[in-house]
């Protein structure tokens, strides 16, 4: 493994979660919302600075990052429960204090709970959507400048012999082969079509004929051309995802023209067009995760403690992303070049950023989604009071979900707890 992707990894984490941080802070200073705080990390503070009454700094443990809104929390209306049986605060009423305590007198019109239902949205939406708007980007970044992986319109591969499977001696040599076409042959045209992909080599082959064909190439940087003759073969049939395809049991199979050639897989570069649906790929696949995920810490948790091997395609923490990232950077495997490391850690990036946002937007607190869904419930109430022609109920009280809320960051404690040692004492590995 490499330090280098330890850093790069470490920096862009900072950097993701520093600029989610300002999506909260930017719009929530613009609607006059009083933040006494904003801070990169946990624990014990190791800077910090005070501009224009928020106190800027960095703290000792960098895994997370706040900003104080003051006046989270609306304070408890006539009537309302404050005490539990034991006679001590609830923990919505400490809630409901604590939040009151931060708006100095003169500053009531500051509070964050006096902000409108769409204000509100603003404020904590914007976080999420910086980490979504840094994963767009970085995904323009990726595909359009540096390219996804792809067939390419080159030869990976050339079979000595016709054979399906081992070449014997008495198997006739490969029509490809036979030709001198060899590996990192980039092919121009072939039968006189002009080709750009390895899907475009595949259906021209399909399409002619058990006859000489003159194949336009670009060997080393030279032009060159040579002929090659395909082999008619019965080959099974397979779908648009290379499953067989079967009738009855039976695997079906067709003629068709045989080369002996497979392609190379490289970096090819993308449309604009193209990064909607990969974000789009990413997010659903990271809402699957999200699903999947009490079972997936369950079977972790079980292979550690039992001393199963580990399922190197199930779920890691930071430690395990930090570990992913060094082993991209510290490889040498031949043929894997520093642009594809490069672009395997930007999609590490991307896919980092794709889900800060959403376990952001899960609607449960204290996650930011917690507080759109409670802006949308006060938005939807005030509306409905006004269509009935009654009093506006004023601001939601979230404050009665916080027995919720300690029980959501629990879980996430010990969630990455969990993960972290898994990820220590039994590592992933990748390459």
């Amino acid at each position: 493994m490499s330090i280098t992707g330890f850093l790069v990894l470490f920096v862009g984490i900072i950097l993701a979660i520093a600029l989610h941080e300002l999506g909260h802070l930017i719009p929530a200073k613009r609607f006059g919302v009083k933040v006494p705080k904003y801070f990169i990390g946990f624990g014990p503070t190791i800077y910090s600075k005070t501009i224009r009454g928020t106190e800027y700094g960095i703290r000792a443990i960098p895994l997370g990052g706040f900003v104080t809104l003051s006046g989270m929390y609306a304070p408890s209306k006539e009537g309302t429960k404050i005490y539990n049986r034991k006679g001590q605060l609830t923990l919505a009423e400490e809630a409901r204090q604590v939040s009151t305590a931060q708006i100095e007198p003169g500053e009531e019109e500051h509070a964050f709970y006096k902000l409108s239902a769409p204000k509100k949205l603003g404020v904590m939406f914007g976080g999420p959507f910086v980490n979504l708007l840094i994963a767009i980007v970085l995904s323009i970044v990726l595909l359009v400048g540096i390219g996804a992986p792809a067939m390419l319109a080159q030869v990976g591969t050339v079979s000595e012999c016709v054979s399906a499977t081992e070449c014997t001696d008495e198997d006739p040599r490969g029509p490809a082969a036979e030709a001198g076409l060899q590996p990192g042959d980039v092919i121009v045209s072939w039968g006189g079509v002009e080709v750009d992909d390895w899907n475009d080599v595949q259906q021209t082959i399909a399409g002619g004929e058990a006859a000489p064909t003159t194949v336009e190439i670009v060997r080393d940087g030279e032009a060159m051309t040579v002929t090659v003759t395909p082999v008619m073969q019965e080959r099974p049939m397979i779908d648009v995802n290379g499953n067989p395809i079967t009738e009855n049991g039976q695997q079906l199979t067709h003629t068709v023209p045989f080369v002996g050639i497979s392609p190379a897989v490289g970096l090819e570069q993308q449309s604009l067009a193209e990064v909607p649906g990969y974000i789009s790929n990413m997010l659903w696949q990271t809402g699957g995760v999200i699903i999947r995920l009490p079972q997936q810490l369950w079977n972790l948790t079980y292979d550690f403690v039992s001393g199963e091997e580990r399922d190197q395609t199930g779920i890691v923490g930071i430690i395990g992303v930090a570990q992913v990232a060094g082993q991209i950077t510290g490889s040498d495997i031949e043929g894997y070049s520093g642009v594809e490391k490069s672009a395997d850690l930007i999609n590490l990036l991307i896919a980092l950023n794709i889900s800060l946002f959403a376990f952001n937007m899960l609607p449960l607190l204290p996650l930011d989604g917690g507080h759109i869904a409670g802006a949308l419930y006060e938005g939807a109430r005030r509306q409905w009071a006004k269509l009935r022609g009654k009093p506006d109920p004023g601001p939601a009280d979230t404050a009665r979900l916080m027995p919720l809320s300690y029980g959501v960051a629990m879980a996430f404690v010990l969630m990455t707890v969990i993960l972290i040692v898994v990820d220590i004492a039994n590592p992933i590995t990748i390459l």
